[in-house]
């Protein structure tokens, strides 16, 4: 026998004990669980319409209110994010003309110091040959002086 979503022996239906359980169950679950359940479910379906009426709309209007003062405020700091990126991209092609400008002067720096030591040598061997030049001619003048002299 099948009652109710309960598939139970027809042999167990039959005892009086039985069947004073299944009356008493009946009643119990039709007559007063029935209202109980049917005043939870009017009371679930009243929220239900109050949540779909007035608290969604509410919740909503919330949200694209929140949500407007969020794009906002995101394309604020998308802005200066922008505006800080391109700053740091300005100063990283200034540090680079620097360092490139540094390196150039280094060379030249260096060059100069060559050219300056190339000109020191030889401002150095022509003092060198003039000094000896004139040693050479004082030297010739000595030996000239005692027959001048005479």
């Amino acid at each position: 026998c099948y009652f109710e979503g309960i598939f139970l022996p027809v042999a167990v239906w039959k005892l009086p004990v039985i069947q004073g359980e299944i009356r008493y169950f009946i009643k119990e679950f039709e007559e007063k669980r029935g209202l109980r359940e049917l005043r939870v479910l009017e009371n679930l379906n009243n929220t239900i319409f109050e949540a779909n009426d007035k608290i969604l709309p509410k919740c909503e209007e919330v949200m694209h209110g929140n949500l407007n003062e969020i794009l906002k405020r995101l394309q604020v700091a998308n802005q200066m994010f922008h505006t800080l990126q391109q700053t740091e991209q300005e100063e990283s092609q200034v540090t680079t003309k620097l360092r490139a400008a540094e390196a150039q002067r280094i060379a030249d720096w260096e060059g100069f110091m060559k050219e300056q030591h190339r000109l020191k040598t030889m401002v150095n061997e022509e003092h060198t040959k003039a000094m000896e030049h004139l040693k050479e001619q004082y030297a010739a003048l000595e030996k000239d002086l005692p027959k001048q002299a005479l």
